[in-house]
Formats: structure tokens, sequence, C-alpha cells
């Protein structure tokens, strides 16, 4: 055996063990969160919960913002995909009732709820919330609109960030005052913003 194949395999190992360790400090700081909230959330609990020393964490994220916006960003792209593809009026429609109970049921949705009321009162945490998560997600958002709206599929009547606003904000706001978000509502908001189908 060459000795360049040990020395091949050492890193690829040490990859294994560096992801696993990532994982379980996003595991653990989505965890911590629903179960103590933002202020009680810290990287010393999140070493100990997710088994790693606090020197690791603080290598890979300089804050529990960031660890929280790498959960958040992940499981959305897992749990919360925006439709890419020739968008229906019903994908749009499943999108908006993926997203209610993805607030209001997902353990990443609290996440991002935390975050929003974070940014309120933390310039930082509101710059990062929208450099990271918020705009690039609305920029999907506002395509998939735009491209079922040229379909023929909806027809707002308003344009797609104001149309996104009046329908995703009322949702938000029923889950961060921690009240139900019905799938009536949803269908209610999406039937009076996003208009019929043409044809």
């Amino acid at each position: 055996m060459s000795a360049a194949s040990p020395q091949s395999r050492r890193p690829r190992s040490g990859n294994r063990r560096d992801e696993a360790a990532r994982l379980a400090v996003l595991h653990a700081a989505d965890d911590l969160l629903v179960e103590h909230g933002f202020g009680a959330l810290t990287v010393e609990a999140i070493a100990r919960r997710a088994g790693v020393a606090k020197q690791t964490i603080y290598r890979w994220w300089p804050s529990k913002v960031e660890i929280l916006l790498d959960t958040l960003i992940e499981d959305s792209a897992k749990r919360l995909p925006v439709p890419a593809l020739e968008p229906t009026a019903e994908t749009v429609r499943g999108y908006l009732r993926d997203f209610a109970r993805f607030l209001t049921d997902d353990p990443a949705g609290k996440v991002l709820l935390a975050l929003v009321a974070q940014a309120q009162h933390d310039p930082g945490t509101a710059e990062r919330l929208q450099e990271r998560y918020l705009r690039p997600r609305r920029d999907q958002e506002r395509d998939m609109l735009t491209r079922a709206s040229a379909a023929g599929e909806i027809t707002p009547a308003l344009d797609p960030d104001t149309t996104l606003d009046a329908v995703v904000g009322p949702l938000v706001y029923r889950a961060l005052t921690g009240s139900d978000v019905p799938p009536d509502l949803v269908d209610a908001l999406a039937g009076n913003l996003l208009g019929p189908r043409r044809g």
C-alpha cells in the first residue's frame, strides 16, 4: 500500500468527525431554543448538549445567532423548499400552507420566530437574518409568484413583494403571538390576494 493512502484517509475521517460535530451543534441549538427560548440559549449550553468543546463552536461560529441561522437555512431547505419548476396555483397555495405549519409545528420555525423577535432590538441580528435567510428566500418566493403569474396560474392585483408581505405577514404575526394559524386563514389570504387562475 502506498504511503499516500493513509494520508488520503485521514482527512476524510476528520471531515466525518467534523461534520458529526457540526450537526450535533446545530441539533443542540435547535433543541435548546425550543426548550428554553432565545434568552437562555448560550454557547456553553450548546457545547454541553452537543458534547463538543466551547472552543470548537467559536472556531466555526462567532455567535449563537450564526449557529441558529445555519440551523434555519439547512432545515428550511429540507422541510420548506420553495417550488422551483413551473409553479401552479395549487403549488403556491401548498407552499403557503406548508409555511404556516413550519411556523407553528417545526422546531426550525421556532428558530425563525426567535430570530425575527431578536431582530427587533438587535440591529446585528436583523442584518444577518436579512442577509443570510430572508433576502435569499424572498428572491425565491418572488420568482415563484412571478412565474406562476406569467403562466396564468394566479392573478395577483399587487406586485409580488407586496403580495408576499400581505399573505405571509398575518401568518408570522399569529405565530409570534402564540396563536394557531388555521388552514382556512391561509386559504382565505391566498384566495383574496393571489386571485383566480385565468381561463
